[in-house]
């Protein structure tokens, strides 16, 4: 069966899009079949892949609130298949409240792609709005990005309790993949403060992934709209998104 994973956190600058593309690369190195699409109006993972998000004629936008065919983008040499975003779905948090059945708006159109899919990774706006609710309800899975700082691993509070929302009526199958500790500097003591908070805390509640380091490198990546294994492909921060690409196809 498909995964849906939703990569999500409320709080912005947590390296979503960047995550969301990486892992994306290497789920489909392991012979997965993978798309993603891009939920969030900042379009950054759009642009990530190489697409201008203002040139595009259709986008998840039109899916959603017109009822349109999914437009799917094949990424090469990347090798997922990419759903893209613009500014237009800035305003579907608005128009989404009167719309019938919004709640299963993503879930539905998704349902007709699935079974292409081994494995669909949204990437959620940075907000507890309506566009991150519906992701919940279409996804299998939620995985949450958390920066090593002592406000992120706070936050997660409100996080989990919109989890527990959707896991009690919309969603009862939705499932915590885990959290992936991010922008992670071993040399700055706050940072190893944090992780060890995260590691105690909400290592109770789900998985925790080997951190994912700071770096420029990811930055310089996705300027070329490549992921970081394409980009540098020795750079240390490989080994532990591998790492999230072989437990999703084996612990999933």
């Amino acid at each position: 069966m498909s995964k849906i994973i939703a990569i999500f956190n409320q709080a912005g600058g947590v390296a979503k899009s960047t995550l969301a593309m990486n892992l994306g690369y290497h789920l489909q190195k392991l012979n997965q079949s993978v798309a993603l699409v891009d939920l969030d109006p900042q379009a950054s993972l759009t642009l990530f892949c190489g697409l201008e998000p203002f040139d595009l004629k259709s986008t998840i936008y039109e899916s959603l609130l017109l009822d349109q065919p999914l437009p799917i983008h094949s990424m090469e040499p990347i090798g997922f298949d990419l759903i893209p975003s613009n500014i237009n779905l800035s305003g579907a948090e608005i128009e989404l409240v009167n719309v019938d059945l919004r709640d299963f708006r993503l879930r539905d159109n998704l349902e007709l792609i699935k079974n292409h899919y081994d494995f669909i990774l949204i990437d959620c706006p940075p907000s507890l709005g309506i566009l991150s609710y519906i992701s919940l309800v279409a996804a299998t899975h939620i995985l949450v990005p958390i920066a090593t700082q002592y406000k992120a691993w706070m936050g997660t509070e409100l996080l989990l309790r919109m989890v527990k929302r959707v896991q009690s009526r919309a969603n009862k199958q939705l499932k915590l993949a885990g959290f992936v500790p991010i922008l992670y500097a071993k040399t700055n003591s706050q940072d190893v403060r944090a992780l060890k908070a995260i590691t105690e805390y909400l290592g109770q509640v789900g998985h925790i992934f080997q951190p994912i380091p700071r770096s420029t490198a990811f930055a310089d990546s996705v300027e070329e709209h490549l992921p970081l294994a394409l980009y540098q492909s020795r750079h240390p921060a490989i080994k532990p998104l591998r790492q999230i690409a072989n437990y999703c196809v084996d612990h999933l």
